[in-house]
């Protein structure tokens, strides 16, 4: 059975909007952008969203097909397609404003996938957040799963509306990414260090917490101490797409190394060592580095990064 991954979330378009430039449109969502990250890495990868049948859902169907990732039947349902406005800063950093609906299509025959990846306000946004928790249960009986709350406050409202969401999806996950603005968000005044423990000891197998330009933390279940990695030097385009990126290399850094794809492998996983996991976590360092460089959501290629991986300890 070929080891594919189902990632199940949005894909929209993004108006890019940057002070002094006219408005640009691209293909973008968080899930969207692991998938075709997933694809470009050579990781045979499915999509499952909520997308509409007019001239920007064609982009998106087209985008996919493009960068080699299976849309699955019902992704294009929805009365229109849903709009991402990115407002850049000076320093390229993106706000956002939404325009969407979000609902899970049924899913065809699950069996054929071996990871799921979810997060971002699929799992928070009803009417489609129930289905993503069902098909997160569902799954789980004998694939992998990873999830990124990747918080979107514009669609989240306040923390309290989804901690509980987010616990049981943090629960339900074997691997967990959160960026430290997205802990902030969530737990005011908890240090990420905190987060961290709590949510490796809640069912993670391998918590990551991403720092910008400090680097990122990976901690495994049972373990004291994180594994700290410094970010590879970059001049940053924007940071458009930074998170998916690194989740994308990180799950494809897991998933050549056996941790992830079925259960047998997250219980590898679990009895790995932190020194054991540095190849992917570099691999999820420099894809991010990658799209941070250039303008949009670059999704780098395997030889892209192996080029820039070359001499680094751990590669």
């Amino acid at each position: 059975m070929t080891d594919r991954t189902l990632c199940l979330g949005e894909a929209l378009v993004d108006v890019v909007l940057r002070e002094g430039t006219e408005p640009a449109e691209h293909v973008g969502g968080s899930l969207f952008n692991v998938a075709c990250g997933l694809a470009s890495l050579g990781h045979a990868t499915s999509i499952l969203s909520w997308w509409g049948r007019d001239e920007r859902g064609t982009r998106i169907s087209d985008a996919a097909r493009a960068a080699g990732v299976e849309i699955v039947p019902g992704s294009d349902g929805a009365p229109r397609t849903p709009l991402a406005h990115a407002h850049l800063d000076a320093d390229g950093r993106a706000t956002y404003e939404f325009d969407l609906t979000w609902q899970v299509p049924p899913l065809d025959d699950p069996a054929r996938y071996r990871h799921l990846h979810t997060g971002s306000f699929a799992a928070t946004l009803a009417p489609g957040a129930d289905g993503v928790v069902a098909a997160s249960q569902m799954l789980r009986e004998h694939a992998s799963i990873s999830y990124d709350p990747n918080i979107r406050p514009a669609l989240m409202g306040a923390p309290s509306d989804v901690t509980d969401r987010v616990s049981e999806m943090i629960a339900l996950a074997d691997v967990v990414k959160a960026s430290d603005e997205d802990v902030e968000w969530l737990y005011p005044g908890r240090t990420p260090a905190r987060v961290m423990r709590d949510w490796a000891a809640g069912g993670p197998a391998l918590v990551v917490i991403t720092r910008g330009p400090e680097g990122a933390d990976a901690l495994l279940a049972g373990q004291e101490e994180p594994l700290h990695l410094d970010p590879p030097p970059v001049t940053v385009a924007d940071t458009v797409g930074a998170g998916d990126s690194f989740m994308a290399g990180l799950l494809s850094g897991l998933m050549d190394g056996g941790y992830l794809g079925s259960r047998d492998a997250v219980h590898r996983l679990r009895t790995a060592r932190a020194e054991d996991l540095r190849p992917a976590l570099v691999r999820a360092m420099t894809t991010s580095a990658l799209t941070v460089g250039r303008a949009g959501a670059h999704a780098p290629s395997m030889d892209e990064v192996r080029s820039a991986t070359t001499g680094i300890p751990g590669d």
